[in-house]
C-alpha cells in the first residue's frame, strides 16, 4: 500500500514529527496497514483536531482513517446510526438532521471522526445529563494487533479500555450510535453574564439541570472583585413550534456559515496578553446581562469556530496549548486558586471555557468526572510557560483531577497514575492484547502509557 512520509502535528501545532501516512480504503487494507507497521508501530488519526500528540507516531506509521467513511444504515424510526469510524460528525449532522435526528455528543468542532470521537470518549456542553460520547455507543467492531476484527459490545473489559484509550488498543473500524432527536436544526438559547467565579458557579450549580446544554465562556484576565467574570450560555433544541412561519418551511435545513480561512502566515505574538485582554474586556461588554430564548444556528452554538477554516494559524508558527482540567464536585476551592493562578500569571487566553461534568463513564481512561472542567488555550511562547502548567498539574493531581489526554502535549508521566487510577488495568490489558507494542504513539511514549509498572 503506498505510504508518503510526511510531518505530523497536532492541532496545536507545537511538536511536529514525521511519520508514514498509509491511506486504508478498506478494512483488507487497514489490516494490511496493521500487518506492516513495523518496529516503530501504528497510530490511527482521523482529522487531526486532537491538540497534542495523541495522533503522531514518530519514525513509525500513521493510519489516516478518513478513507473510511461509509454510513451503512440508518434506523430512522429507532433512532440509530452504524457508520465507519472515517465519518466526521458534520457527515453526520448533514445527513441525519433532515431525518430529525442529532449526534448525542459533539465538542466544540464537527470535524472529529467517529474513531476519534470514541478513542478520546468526547465530551460536551450536555456531559452533566448525557454524559460523554462513549454512553452513546452500542457496540463498534475492532481490528487487534493480532489482525482480528472483534465486535465489542458495551460493558465489557475490552470497551471500557478502548473508550477514552486514545487508540491504543487496536484500530475501530466502525460503530453503532444511539441518537438524539430533534424537531429543527435550531437552538433556543439563554445568555447571561456572571459577575465573578462564584457567581458563575452559584448560577451553574442552581440552574443546570433545567437545561440540556450549557457552558460559560470565562475571562481568566480578570483580577480582583472580577475574577472569573463569564458569559453563560446555555439552550436546547428549539421546538418547532418555537420558530416564526418563514422558518418553518425549512426546520431541519443544516447551513453552517463559512468565513475565510485563517491567513497561513501570523505575526508571532498577535495575541498578547493586551491583544487578548482588550477582545476579553470587549466580549463580556457586549454579551447581554441577560437574554431568553435567542434561536441560533446549530453551527453557531456548538462549532464557532468551524466557520474560520485553519484558525489554529492565528497562534503563529510556535502553535499553542490547550490545557483542560477538572476537579470533583467539593473542590470549588481549588478550582479558584486554580483560577487565581492563571489569573495571577496573565495567561492570555480567549478560548477559555468552564463546565459542569456529571456522572463519569466506565472508560478506564476517560476524562469526564464528576465536577467542574476549564479549558484554554495559552500561545506556547509564553515565557515561563512548562514550569506554570507543571504548578498547575500538582494542584489538579492534589484535587484528585486530572487532565485531559486529547488535550495534553506535556504532562510529565509520574502524575498519570494519580490522575487515572485505572491505568494499571489498562496497562495490563494492552499488554495481553498487543504484547509487541504494535500499537503507539508519541503521547504513549511520552507518557508510559504501555510501561506495565
Amino acid at each position: 500500500m503506498p505510504a508518503d512520509t510526511v510531518t505530523v502535528t497536532g492541532w496545536g501545532r507545537t511538536a511536529p514529527t514525521a511519520a508514514r501516512l498509509v491511506r486504508p480504503r478498506s478494512y483488507e487494507e487497514a489490516a494490511a496497514a496493521v500487518r506492516e507497521c513495523g518496529a516503530r508501530g501504528g497510530i490511527a488519526r482521523g482529522l487531526g483536531r486532537a491538540y497534542g500528540d495523541a495522533a503522531q507516531n514518530a519514525g513509525g506509521a500513521v493510519l489516516d482513517m478518513t478513507g473510511l467513511d461509509r454510513i451503512h444504515a440508518i434506523d430512522a424510526d429507532g433512532g440509530t446510526v452504524l457508520c465507519d469510524a472515517g465519518v466526521s460528525l458534520h457527515r453526520l449532522m448533514e445527513v441525519l438532521l433532515p431525518l430529525g435526528w442529532f449526534v448525542p455528543v459533539t465538542p466544540g468542532t464537527r470535524y472529529v471522526t467517529v474513531g476519534g470521537a470514541i478513542g478520546a470518549d468526547i465530551h460536551g456542553k450536555n456531559h452533566h445529563g448525557s454524559g460523554s460520547f462513549a454512553r452513546h455507543v452500542l457496540s463498534f467492531e475492532l481490528l487487534t494487533a493480532d489482525g482480528e476484527i472483534r465486535t465489542v459490545d458495551r460493558d465489557t473489559p475490552l470497551f471500557d479500555a478502548t473508550a477514552g484509550g486514545m487508540g491504543l488498543t487496536g484500530v475501530i473500524l466502525r460503530a453503532t450510535l444511539r441518537l438524539q432527536p430533534v424537531e429543527t436544526s435550531l437552538m433556543s438559547v439563554d445568555t447571561e453574564r456572571a459577575a465573578d467565579l462564584d457567581d458563575l458557579m452559584a448560577r451553574l450549580t442552581a440552574t443546570d439541570h433545567r437545561y440540556r446544554y450549557s457552558v460559560a465562556w470565562i475571562d481568566l484576565l480578570a483580577r480582583g472583585k472580577s475574577m472569573g467574570r463569564s458569559v453563560l450560555t446555555r439552550g436546547d433544541h428549539a421546538p418547532l413550534d418555537s420558530l416564526p412561519p418563514r422558518a418553518r418551511r425549512h426546520p431541519l435545513a443544516f447551513r453552517p456559515s463559512q468565513l475565510p480561512a485563517a491567513p497561513a502566515f501570523v505575526p508571532e505574538g498577535l495575541l498578547g496578553r493586551s491583544t487578548v485582554g482588550l477582545f476579553n474586556e470587549l466580549w463580556y461588554r457586549k454579551a447581554p446581562r441577560a437574554r431568553a430564548g435567542e434561536l441560533q444556528k446549530i453551527s453557531t452554538f456548538f462549532h464557532p469556530l468551524d466557520g474560520v477554516p485553519r484558525w489554529n494559524r492565528i497562534y503563529g508558527r510556535g502553535g499553542f496549548v490547550q490545557y483542560q482540567f477538572v476537579v470533583g464536585h467539593g473542590q470549588e476551592d481549588a478550582l479558584r486558586r486554580i483560577v487565581e493562578r492563571i489569573s495571577g500569571h496573565r495567561c492570555p487566553s480567549f478560548l477559555a471555557v468552564l463546565k459542569r461534568f456529571g456522572e463519569g463513564d466506565p472508560g478506564w481512561l476517560s476524562f469526564p468526572m464528576p465536577g467542574w472542567t476549564l479549558a484554554l488555550d495559552i500561545p506556547a511562547g509564553l515565557p515561563g510557560l512548562g514550569p506554570f502548567l507543571d504548578e498547575l498539574d500538582e494542584g489538579v493531581a492534589g484535587a484528585g483531577g486530572r487532565v485531559y489526554l486529547a488535550k495534553d502535549s506535556r504532562l510529565r508521566p509520574e502524575l498519570l497514575g494519580v490522575m487515572y487510577p485505572r491505568l494499571a488495568e489498562f496497562r495490563s490489558l494492552r499488554a495481553e492484547l498487543d504484547p509487541r507494542g504494535v500499537f503507539t504513539s508519541d503521547l504513549s511514549r511520552r507518557l508510559n502509557l504501555q510501561e506495565l509498572s
